[in-house]
């Protein structure tokens, strides 16, 4: 029987890996700065400074489009909490060590470059949302419960979490530059898009090697993180509300969650059709596929099905109240 792995003799083991995924990400990697994607012409002082302070029909952004930017941008906030994460998961020498600091680096641009837009353009309340990122930060972030508490376990938590979790993050921030209705927004987030679609390569690649280097503790990991996800989010004032509104409009909902992130990703390591589980492992990856066809068949469809009535019900208002 395989013997399970520790924490370090995993990152021992994967470390070459990861030294060939950080120069395959820096060779990738486009330099970029958040300035460049602001249009300063567009601000003007707030009344400490003798202008006006932020009013609701100053914002040309749809309620959608506002509850998406604040959703990805405060998720983007809670950094050092991610941080920290993956610091403690992972390791702060050698090649771990030039990638957390390098991913840390590339994240902080993204929450740089949407406030200073929001805040530039008027297109958020900048009071109710510095309120709402003291009380996101404040609550922090940790990773979902680990059902498995072998040593191990925490790396490969982690590891599997991001892989899912950076691709989730790209979608949502495509899509919400396409319903801003402004081309500077859909540049902005299709350039931070980029930056999340890199840093997911990375640890879906990471996650691949421990797939092969240790599979049982690895799937069981995966099976974990895939039955339990919950975006970065899940903490922040009004996630619910928001997340709702998101899925009904299309920027992040179930069957984007399957066919756009879980499903490319278990396909790409062949998790369902490889064969070098043991016992363990082929009881992880049952229970995994068994729960991806309940989401295909029952869940998704079963979503779709309310988010149509609810639609329904809202053009139904709005023409009546056009009517009248």
């Amino acid at each position: 029987m395989a013997r399970d792995l520790t924490q370090t003799q995993l990152l021992t083991e994967l470390e070459p890996v990861a030294a060939r995924e950080v120069d395959r990400h820096l060779a990738m990697a486009k330099d970029w700065h958040p300035h460049d994607y602001v249009p300063w012409d567009e601000g003007s002082n707030f009344a400490l400074l003798g202008g006006i302070d932020w009013d609701p029909q100053q914002s040309r952004l749809s309620e959608v489009a506002k509850a998406a930017m604040i959703t990805n941008l405060l998720t983007e906030d809670n950094l050092p909490s991610y941080h920290r994460e993956i610091a403690e998961s992972f390791s702060q020498d050698g090649a771990w060590g030039t990638w957390v600091g390098r991913w840390t680096a590339e994240e902080a641009k993204h929450s740089i470059v949407m406030r200073d837009y929001l805040v530039v353009t008027r297109g958020v309340d900048p009071v109710a949302l510095e309120n709402d990122r003291m009380t996101h930060m404040g609550n922090g972030f940790a990773a979902p419960s680990q059902l498995h508490e072998h040593d191990g376990a925490g790396f490969l938590h982690s590891v599997a979490y991001v892989s899912f979790q950076e691709l989730a993050t790209r979608v949502s921030h495509r899509n919400t530059g396409k319903v801003c209705d402004d081309p500077i927004a859909d540049r902005m987030l299709a350039r931070v898009s980029a930056d999340e679609n890199l840093h997911m390569i990375f640890y879906r690649n990471m996650c691949a090697a421990a797939l092969d280097l240790a599979p049982d503790q690895a799937v069981e990991a995966i099976a974990n993180v895939i039955m339990n996800f919950r975006m970065p989010g899940y903490s922040m004032p009004n996630f619910r509300r928001h997340g709702v509104l998101m899925a009904k409009h299309g920027i992040y909902d179930l069957r984007q969650h399957l066919e756009e992130v879980v499903g490319p990703v278990v396909r790409k390591w062949n998790l369902l059709d490889r064969n070098d589980f043991g016992p363990c492992g082929e009881t992880a990856r049952e229970r995994l596929a068994a729960f991806l066809h309940k989401l295909e068949t029952v869940d998704v469809p079963r979503f779709e099905e309310q988010r149509d009535r609810a639609l329904s019900r809202e053009r139904a208002r709005a023409e009546v109240l056009t009517a009248t």
